[in-house]
């Protein structure tokens, strides 16, 4: 479906991570919602790293990558 493997895997895991958390009739919600014209993305994460500084954001990274590993077909540099 896409060429590219790295974002087919992080699609692939959100997915299921949404699936798994909310199940399939929550998720279809979710998605047609954001994916309207009512949901504007760059407001909504326009404060998202407010007060993180990239030290902090490294460590939240490093404690998910402990926690849920890396999905396959993504590289770590």
């Amino acid at each position: 479906m896409y060429r590219d493997a790295q974002t087919a895997a992080i699609l692939s895991a959100g997915m299921k991570l949404l699936r798994d958390n909310l199940g399939a009739i929550e998720t279809e919600i979710f998605i047609s919602k954001i994916s309207s014209h009512e949901f504007d993305y760059t407001k909504w994460r326009e404060n998202l790293w407010e007060n993180l500084t990239p030290q902090k954001l490294f460590e939240r990274a490093a404690k998910a990558e402990e926690k849920y590993g890396v999905p396959k077909g993504i590289e770590i540099m």
